[in-house]
């Protein structure tokens, strides 16, 4: 994929990435990609079910 992609070119980019969006703002952006890349992988194992307990039926209501 970055196979025609060196060194020098990535530190171009890299550089660019940190014009654009500022130093401060980088933490934040690799968390937001780390975390969609992460959502994106459980989904393609099937897990993406909600953690809330909704699927298991529990709704919060007592039976009286």
């Amino acid at each position: 994929m970055f196979g025609s992609l060196g060194v020098p070119e990535l530190l171009l980019i890299l550089l660019i990435v940190i014009i654009i969006f500022g130093a401060g703002k980088l933490p934040q952006l690799g968390k937001g990609i780390g975390e969609g890349i992460k959502n994106f992988r459980n989904s393609l194992k099937g897990e993406g079910a909600p953690k809330d307990g909704a699927s298991k039926g529990n709704d919060g209501s007592k039976d009286s």
